[in-house]
């Protein structure tokens, strides 16, 4: 018996395959006529295939909280999520429009504050804000770019419309999953791939190796990839990109201060680094500068990196602007700095330290979804709706005793995209990463990572918390 769609249900939701009355979208007809033409047991082989081989290539993500069998294959369903190349122009000139007002914001943060003395965020805000970096203050990063790496989070309610969830502008991770799924996708699918008309990404590590060059004022620049070590749930990806990029991957013990730079241990003596892509968060990067406690960091790197003598992507203090509180305030800030309305709207977001937004979280709670400010993975959340009264009431003493440490949003029905689940299709709810490079301009990846909810009926997509992913097809 052949695979099929027919019985396939969206449930109400927006999905991104079918229209409401059930048509296959234009994007995915190709695809659906090339897949139905399998076995059930062909297409089920294909799905399993596809997971041996992402065990195989060692990719893999640790999961702290449990004490055995921590490393797992983050799940890959092998139903592509398929963007249209007139939805995909939109994305990208809102992301580019995102990412120039928020670097705008960083640069006035940290150096004349213009946006606090006229009134459009509360300084509290900004100072409040555990990644707000005080000796980052009058430093001006190389190019004066702070977010060169940004992963941003878009979702799509009811009526198909994108909006922005979440800035990710720190570290942020899942690219090496994005490329991977491809490679995954070109084997599992190699007729459709072919035939399908699916704009490339196979060049990212190319470009970020370009962008990394370029904020450093060397000729033939040194570059590194800094990690935390093997033990990091991102290790595989820090890995990973050092090697597409043909530079060396280190860690604290092989970096030292030395003479005014930061210099790299090798057979053949120190050689002076000249550009960090660090995968290591603001403040264990330096023990002397901010945490002492720090044993992932190189002491005294920081004074090097305000001396100008080395570069570092992303720049330290950028964690600022990833606060979920400062997010409410991107619409404000586009206004801002280039006097425009955003392409991408936010989530309706509910401030927790505005009084009146504080009375309707509150009294509203079981609706919305509360979210702490600096907490990421799908934890310090609260979802209303599948919440018991007994967490709300919980929630709720810890809004009242740190509001400033909250916002919520209204539930979201997220776009649903079909999965193979046993030997058919079920819609599931998935989200959307694209990475942006910000150098000699802004370029956004025609691609991204697509995270699914593979827990029937669950909106939380991170990997931490039984999600999976999708190769995402940006189609010409």
């Amino acid at each position: 018996m052949n695979f099929s769609f027919n019985n396939y249900d969206a449930e109400g939701f927006f999905d991104e395959m079918f229209t409401p009355e059930g048509q296959v979208r234009a994007g995915y007809s190709h695809f659906k006529d090339r897949v139905e033409k399998l076995t059930k047991e062909e297409f089920t082989r294909r799905q399993q295939s596809a997971e041996r081989a992402l065990m195989a290539m060692g990719i893999t993500f640790n999961v702290y909280s449990e004490n055995e069998g921590t490393e797992r294959i983050m799940p890959v369903d092998i139903i592509p999520r398929i963007v249209e190349a007139h939805e995909w122009e939109k994305i990208e000139k809102g992301l580019i429009q995102r990412i120039t007002a928020l670097n705008l914001f960083l640069n006035d943060i940290y150096s004349d504050q213009k946006i606090i003395q006229d009134g459009i965020i509360p300084r509290e805000v900004i100072e409040s804000s555990k990644d707000f970096l005080r000796p980052c203050i009058g430093i001006k990063p190389a190019k004066n770019i702070y977010i060169h790496i940004t992963g941003t989070d878009l979702i799509r309610g009811a009526d198909g419309e994108y909006m922005i969830l979440e800035d990710n502008l720190r570290c942020p991770s899942g690219v090496s999953y994005m490329m991977e799924n491809r490679e995954l996708l070109k084997q599992t699918f190699p007729e459709v791939v072919a035939k399908t008309q699916i704009r490339p990404i196979s060049d990212y590590p190319h470009k970020l190796l370009e962008m990394l060059r370029f904020i450093s004022d060397r000729p033939e620049p040194t570059v590194v990839v800094l990690t935390p070590g093997i033990y990091n749930s991102a290790y595989f990806e820090h890995s990973y990109l050092a090697q597409q990029m043909g530079v060396e991957l280190v860690d604290a013990r092989d970096l030292v201060v030395h003479e005014g730079y930061v210099k790299m241990r090798t057979t053949k003596g120190f050689k002076i680094v000249d550009v960090i892509y660090r995968r290591i968060d603001d403040t264990f990067l330096d023990p002397l500068a901010f945490n002492p406690d720090s044993m992932i960091g190189i002491p005294g790197i920081f004074d090097v990196y305000k001396n100008g003598k080395v570069a570092i992507a992303n720049a330290p203090g950028t964690g600022v602007a990833d606060d979920k509180v400062i997010y409410a305030y991107v619409p404000r800030i586009i206004k801002y700095y280039l006097n425009e309305e955003p392409i991408i709207k936010n989530v309706k977001t509910y401030i927790c330290s505005e009084p009146e937004d504080l009375e309707y979280v509150l009294a509203n709670i079981e609706k919305l979804v509360v979210k702490e400010a600096n907490e990421a993975g799908g934890y310090g959340m609260l979802i209303g709706p599948k919440s018991t009264k007994e967490e709300q009431e919980k929630f709720k003493e810890f809004i009242v005793k740190n509001p400033r440490n909250y916002i919520a949003q209204p539930t979201i029905s997220l776009s649903r995209v079909p999965c193979l689940i046993d030997d058919h299709a079920e819609g599931r709810h998935v989200d959307l990463r694209p990475y942006i490079l910000y150098g000699d301009g802004v370029k956004v990846m025609p691609g991204g990572l697509t995270r699914v909810a593979l827990r029937k009926d669950s909106l939380v997509v991170n990997s931490s918390q039984g999600g999976g992913s999708k190769d995402t097809w940006v189609l010409y």
